[in-house]
């Protein structure tokens, strides 16, 4: 037996019932909130009964040109479900989102990541610092405008 993906109209419900006005888009398989809400709908998504999601499989970023995409996936063992939260961080200069790495320890890691090669600063970050490439190297790589 699988795991069940709760579609985006099952978890915006979810989320609406607790923040209400904090979703910002649903998708059949994901839903997007605002992103100075983002800590505490994934810790509620992690605590809530019937939701559990105790996993953070994987944390990264898509480059949009006009916003950054920060995309959460999340699996819950005890109920064998998944879903995929996704939040934005706005401008090229300074794009930042709240850090998570409080409600997972895994966190940590993969925010030094997506800062390191996308510039998304992670606000809140016990250790927010370069972990691929060194202090001082010129830009992210995985943005699209990188030269």
């Amino acid at each position: 037996m699988g795991l069940r993906a709760l579609s985006g109209e099952e978890l915006a419900a979810r989320i609406e019932e607790r923040f209400p006005g904090v979703v910002t888009n649903v998708a059949p398989t994901s839903v997007a909130v605002e992103s100075r809400s983002i800590a505490a709908v994934l810790r509620h998504l992690k605590e809530a009964p019937g939701l559990q999601f105790e996993y953070l499989n994987s944390l990264t970023a898509v480059d949009f040109l006009e916003y950054f995409e920060v995309v959460y996936h999340l699996t819950s063992m005890s109920l064998r479900q998944t879903a995929t939260v996704k939040t934005r961080a706005y401008g090229r200069e300074n794009p930042s989102v709240p850090s998570v790495s409080h409600v997972w320890k895994g966190a940590e890691f993969q925010e030094r990541e997506v800062y390191d090669l996308m510039g998304v600063r992670f606000e809140g970050h016990p250790d927010l610092r370069r972990i691929a490439l060194w202090e001082g190297f010129p830009g992210h790589p995985l943005r699209k405008d990188f030269l």
